[in-house]
């Protein structure tokens, strides 16, 4: 279809390699005014594709970073009591009944935006990033269910306030605890898999033109070999990219002469003890002669 085709073009501009099934998904999430979740493992670029979308549409990017105990009044809204307090007591002065000074002080002028409610009250369409929602309460999941569902909020002093450009909706989740079927049911879905070797290796040369093909080659085919490893933590593409840049910054030209700079950078692609350990020398130089030899076939 040329307009999947048109947006991984667009994508790739912004410096995201999409697969089809995924901009397959975002598209139908555009045409449907649907969220979309993102779910799989840290470091697999879930995030990348609310920030490639801001930034190949040229809207502003808002995002709402989740962890456990976040409230809906950190998320939405809080009211600056500071000037509430201010003006109680000026218009105390000025012998203002009760009933008008509430309904000054509680209006939209002394009302703080938080994530959500920028992005409802934005002025232009824009992408909302709801990062890492497995890591939130299940409390803050269900509150969340009527802004995903009608693209709006109740604020109980002024209302329900309806978006007047519906934003563009992107939940990731890293699946550490199970997400409710209501909050699935008001998402279209895509699991994130770690990459391809063809995939990994298109991101490679997207976001660092200045590296090597034939170290490119060889690093992709690594970091593929390792992650078939029974690591804690199975490095991302974060990872990967990381590796590469360190290994450029070292001017190392190649992996399999090159196991002092290994050893050296391990610690952008491993990030735990355990992992780290594992990896002595001849671990490492058995991996090493594996990946050359795929990129030898």
């Amino acid at each position: 279809m040329h307009e999947i085709e048109q947006l991984k073009s667009k994508l790739a501009e912004a410096g995201y390699i999409a697969d089809a099934d995924l901009a397959t998904v975002i598209y139908l999430s555009d045409c449907l005014q649907r969220p979309l979740l993102l779910e799989g493992d840290a470091g697999v670029g879930k995030t990348a594709v609310a920030q490639a979308l801001a930034e190949m549409r040229g809207c502003e990017l808002i995002r709402l970073q989740c962890y456990e105990g976040l409230d809906a009044s950190t998320a939405l809204y809080e009211w600056n009591y500071q000037r509430q307090l201010m003006s109680v007591r000026v218009r105390e002065r000025d012998n203002i009944d009760s009933r008008s000074l509430e309904a000054e002080i509680f209006s939209e002028e002394y009302l703080l935006p938080r994530p959500l409610l920028q992005a409802i009250t934005s002025s232009s369409p824009a992408v909302l990033l709801i990062d890492e929602i497995d890591r939130a309460d299940d409390e803050f999941e269900a509150f969340l269910l009527e802004l995903l569902a009608d693209f709006q909020i109740t604020i109980p002093e002024l209302g329900t306030i309806k978006a007047a450009h519906k934003p563009t909706v992107i939940l990731t989740s890293n699946a550490t605890r199970d997400l409710s079927d209501a909050l699935r049911r008001r998402c279209l879905f895509h699991f994130v898999d770690y990459p391809s070797r063809e995939k990994e290796l298109q991101i490679l040369n997207s976001q660092l033109p200045g590296l090597d093909r034939d170290l490119a080659l060889s690093i992709v085919s690594f970091v593929q070999t390792l992650r078939r490893e029974h690591l804690k933590k199975i490095p991302g593409v974060a990872e990967t990219l990381d590796w590469a840049a360190a290994l450029m910054q070292l001017q190392t030209h190649d992996l399999k002469n090159s196991l002092p700079q290994i050893e050296a950078t391990l610690g952008c692609l491993l990030k735990t003890r355990a992992d780290l350990e594992l990896a002595d020398s001849d671990f490492i130089g058995k991996l090493n002669t594996g990946s050359q030899g795929q990129v030898e076939r």
